[in-house]
């Protein structure tokens, strides 16, 4: 597959709304990084996100998580309550994407000044350290 990076689409509600009831799963992708990077509302954002987690494809699964941390990144605000439990529950599940969820949740944790699933990342970070060396 031949990535293309060009900046993320600037939706109108309209569009959101269309993508989510009958959108291609190319949309489904792009969407939750789309509304983390651009959308004004956080809370309508992360709550987009957080149903787009549960979405079949992985591919779509993994975005929304990415999708989290753009919204901590590009707003500096989420609910931890809400979004800790499905942020280790992608850590443990995923398994296809793993990497990108444990990407996001390190910026995540970054942006927001939390620590959700550090022992996770720092099991994995030490496992690839033992088999290079």
């Amino acid at each position: 597959m031949k990535r293309h990076y060009k900046p993320l689409p600037i939706l109108s509600e309209n569009e959101i709304e269309r993508i989510m009831s009958d959108g291609s799963i190319e949309e489904l992708i792009i969407l939750p990084l789309t509304i983390g990077e651009n959308h004004t509302q956080w809370k309508f954002a992360q709550d987009l996100c957080i149903k787009l987690s549960e979405h079949p494809d992985s591919r779509v699964k993994a975005n929304a998580i990415l999708g989290l941390a753009y919204v901590a990144r590009t707003k500096g605000k989420l609910e931890k309550h809400i979004i800790k439990p499905i942020l280790l529950k992608a850590l443990r599940e995923e398994k296809e994407y793993k990497w990108r969820i444990k990407d996001a949740l390190e910026d995540i944790n970054l942006f927001m000044g939390w620590n959700i699933g550090e022992k996770h990342v720092f099991e994995s970070v030490e496992i690839i350290e033992c088999q290079t060396k």
